[in-house]
């Protein structure tokens, strides 16, 4: 029998995986996700939100602040480049590496929350 994928294998804390989760989406929209060259794949992140009042928009998300602490977390940056799912540098900012952006973190649903109209 091959091996169940297991969930959560870098055993990221929640605040990694909702800041992991937003730095995916930004990566998505042109505002925010700018591709680089090296790494292959790589996308730098631009233009971090900016909060007004209890939430902020992203996209045609709404995200609520609380969900994104992270994203001003010096110590969540230095976890996820550890894991080497991003990258830093003082010149390009945080770059989410091709497996950042792959990686199931399971929250999309959850914190990104859209409008039905």
């Amino acid at each position: 029998m091959p091996p169940v994928a297991r969930k959560n294998p870098l055993k990221l804390n929640p605040l990694q995986l909702k800041t992991l989760t937003l730095l995916q989406f930004m990566a998505t929209l042109e505002r925010h996700g700018v591709p680089v060259d090296e790494p292959a794949g790589g996308v730098r992140i631009v233009n971090l939100p900016h909060a007004h009042g209890n939430h902020f928009h992203l996209g045609d998300a709404v995200v609520s602040t609380a969900d994104a602490t992270g994203l001003t977390n010096q110590a969540v940056y230095i976890a996820l480049m550890r894991k080497e799912l991003v990258a830093m540098s003082p010149d390009q900012g945080v770059v989410l590496l091709p497996a950042g952006r792959d990686y199931a973190t399971g929250l999309a649903d959850v914190i990104l929350h859209r409008a039905d109209h």
